[in-house]
């Protein structure tokens, strides 16, 4: 077997005295779609800063972070094969910045563009080919806090698709979507899924894994309590154990829904 493109080992956080995320390994191969879900402090986002690098874990002997293939990267350098939408994100985005300045921006890991940031033709010539690849050219004058949770969402999957990278990183970036929003977010994930990209998805919502993703993460705690297959993991019993009450699961066409 190939050697991963994500490798963490015995990663502890630890914020005011408390581990929030405890000890948690986490290997993800070439290829691997994988949902991380859990109760709200379960430690999902943390384990997605941890890959990130926008979280260091506590320097243990144990402790390993090794993303493809190395220990050390400068941020610019990994953002070119970590691409990363969250809702965090897009609070820091949600500015009068324009929907083609955001995309742009993704070049240098910025929020929107200053007069220090060099912008080529290239990079507007790329821009542009990835905002009409996933159908946002419209966007382009629209500023960012005049869009809808959907559009800007779309927005920062195009900032982050300009680097071309070969991992993404979605952490809760279908919340607060409405089912047509939430549809196209989906589409957005096939569509990822086709060009070849690795899929991390941190997520409340099952119905956001699509079928391509075979793998379930289930986080309690800061720490991992399951990890499989999604048909082995999205139990009735074992949600109900972690989440602390009755939750019930369907699914239809290859997606799961829960509710409780």
């Amino acid at each position: 077997m190939a050697d991963p493109i994500i490798h963490i080992e015995h990663a502890t956080v630890r914020r005011k005295g408390l581990d929030i995320l405890d000890d948690v390994s986490f290997t993800v191969q070439s290829g691997e779609h994988t949902a991380i879900i859990g109760p709200n402090g379960a430690g999902k986002s943390t384990l997605v800063q941890v890959i990130s690098q926008e979280v260091h874990p506590l320097n243990t002997p144990q402790m390993k972070r090794v993303l493809f293939g190395r220990q050390r990267w400068e941020v610019l350098e990994l953002r070119k094969r970590l691409g990363i939408v969250s809702q965090s994100l897009q609070y820091l985005c949600n500015s009068s910045y324009k929907g083609f300045e955001i995309v742009l921006s993704g070049f240098f890991s910025s929020i929107g563009l200053d007069f220090h940031h060099q912008v080529t033709a290239a990079m507007e010539t790329t821009a542009r080919d990835v905002m009409e690849r996933y159908t946002v050219s419209h966007l382009q004058t629209k500023q960012m806090n005049r869009m809808s949770s959907g559009e800007a969402r779309r927005i920062l999957l195009c900032r982050a698709m300009v680097n071309e990278p070969s991992v993404f990183l979605l952490d809760e970036a279908g919340t607060a979507l409405d089912f047509p929003a939430r549809k196209a977010y989906r589409a957005t994930l096939e569509q990822l899924h086709g060009e070849g990209k690795t899929i991390i998805l941190a997520t409340h919502e099952l119905s956001e894994i699509i079928p391509a993703i075979a793998r379930v993460v289930l986080m309690k705690d800061g720490a991992i309590v399951a990890d499989g297959p999604k048909e082995e993991v999205l139990r009735e019993e074992l949600l109900s154990d972690v989440y602390g009450m009755p939750v019930f699961v369907d699914r239809r066409d290859n997606l799961f829904t829960a509710w409780c």
